[in-house]
């Protein structure tokens, strides 16, 4: 491949891959492409319906919908059957949106369900690290990955005239499957007790496939995936190509996209033009113009939610996954991804990511004349379509009209969507944020002492019960000294 096999130190540079991302190279893999909800819920389901083993399941979000009920009811009749059911929720992602209840019918019939890293006294922080992750592995031998969660947002709604979202994963078969299954026994160790060992499933005469692979299962603080990030950038050699759903980039990895641009290498990034998290897409659009001064070319999504996390270079490496180009992602979270080193499949997400920048605007700087002289401004390319609805929660929805309201008033007056100076937005909104929390303080400070005061209160609690495990642990570890 261009980023390794046209080099002379082809040893070294897989070796750097390999202890960057922490994830060995495995060859001998099928990967096929899947693109957007309903083809994934359709294999999904298909797979989870010829079970005959096992089906482990592991979603940040599986909401209480038409969706989530269809994959409820296919896990509880393999669980009826015999097949061995095992689940895997974010507490915080299926937060509103499936409640214990749901989970009751599968439990019934002999599945396992746990909720991953729900709120535990002694632990004040211990909730801001989530299971991002979504995979689903069948007897051992057929595998998924992806950024889809299981919920009916994801697939629009034809009658308020939202499009589907926008989302990529994968269907792995081969050496990486038991990869998956040993990422899922992580999961299921941290809510609870460990996993007992599958029987060995039987080496197949034949391979599945030819292509070789990473999984790389991201554990917070561990920021394989970060590193990862950060060296592609540096060895992309011709062409860069970024989707991502909440890009909020850490300065190191911009400097590296920087570098990169400047050195002639094609890097894009393809973005959502309306994010189901408003305040992200705001951030995102603060940091288009150092992107666009050194050559990198920036889309936006024209549809109702980009929600892919995707990469490819030089036609031959690729990453589809679930983690974001964010510190949450990077550092915080649970994340799966697989990096695949395959021209064949690199080629075919290429051509998927040059047909999405059909649906999307490219943001420009434009030169502005002046009095004194010129500067730039950012904007769009092109006049942009109009904004999609949003198949979001309400606040999102409220959010996002207000958004498309103040492009529209633009694109009439000017006839292009101009950003200006993106930086001075988040700047305004936190003067007037700062200033309302001066006023009330002033005013009535007992609104601000007493959340305060329940916050402190809060973390004393936790800090108390975590020095009291700490102090009791170490007695008894001094009392079996002591007994030995």
């Amino acid at each position: 491949m261009s980023l390794i096999t046209d080099t002379p130190n082809r040893l070294l540079a897989e070796q750097a891959l390999s202890r960057t991302a922490g994830a060995p190279l495995l060859g001998g893999n099928a990967v096929d492409l899947l693109i957007d909800a309903a083809a994934h819920y359709d294999a999904w389901l298909a797979a989870i319906r010829g079970a005959r083993q096992r089906v482990l399941l592991e979603n940040y979000i599986i909401r209480n919908d038409e969706v989530g009920r269809a994959f409820l009811d296919a896990l509880v009749e393999r669980a009826q059957a015999g097949v061995f059911v095992a689940v895997v929720v974010d507490w915080v992602g299926c937060l509103g949106q499936s409640r214990n209840v749901f989970w009751a019918p599968l439990r019934k019939a002999g599945g396992e369900v746990r909720i991953f890293n729900p709120p535990q006294l002694g632990q004040p922080l211990g909730w801001i690290s989530r299971d991002h992750r979504k995979l689903l592995v069948v007897d051992g031998v057929l595998g998924f990955l992806s950024g889809v969660c299981i919920s009916a947002k994801w697939l629009g709604d034809p009658k308020r005239d939202v499009p589907p979202w926008r989302d990529t994963g994968v269907t792995l078969r081969g050496p990486a499957v038991a990869e998956l299954e040993t990422t899922f026994a992580q999961s299921w160790a941290e809510a609870g007790s460990p996993l007992l060992p599958f029987a060995p499933i039987p080496e197949p005469e034949i391979p599945a496939g030819n292509v070789s692979l990473r999984l790389i299962a991201t554990q917070p603080a561990s920021a394989g995936m970060y590193r990862l990030d950060q060296l592609i950038a540096s060895m992309a050699r011709r062409t860069l190509w970024l989707t991502d759903a909440y890009f909020v980039g850490l300065a190191p990895y911009v400097q590296a996209l920087l570098a990169a641009a400047r050195d002639g290498v094609d890097v894009r990034l393809l973005v959502p033009g309306s994010s189901d998290i408003p305040a992200v897409a705001s951030m995102s659009r603060s940091g288009y113009r150092p992107l666009l001064k050194a050559g990198i070319r920036v889309f936006e999504w024209n549809g109702s939610m980009l929600h892919a996390k995707t990469a490819v270079a030089d036609g031959q490496w690729a990453r589809v996954g679930s983690s974001n180009l964010n510190i949450a992602s990077w550092l915080s979270n649970h994340e799966l991804d697989v990096a695949v080193e395959d021209a064949g499949f690199a080629g075919q997400l290429a051509v998927q990511y040059e047909r999405d920048l059909g649906n999307a605007t490219e943001i420009v700087l434009a030169t502005r004349r002046r009095r004194h002289g010129s500067s730039e401004q950012v904007r769009s390319s092109e006049t942009r379509p109009p904004r999609v609805r949003h198949g979001g929660g309400s606040s999102g929805r409220a959010a996002a009209g207000a958004l498309r309201i103040a492009n529209s008033m633009g694109a009439a007056l000017t006839n292009r969507r101009v950003l200006g100076d993106t930086s001075s937005g988040p700047l305004f909104i936190g003067t007037l944020v700062l200033a309302a929390l001066a006023v009330v303080a002033i005013l009535w400070p007992a609104w601000i002492g007493w959340p305060f005061g329940a916050v402190a209160g809060w973390f004393a609690l936790n800090l108390g019960i975590r020095s009291w495990r700490l102090r009791r642990r170490r007695w008894h570890v001094l009392n079996e000294a002591s007994d030995d």
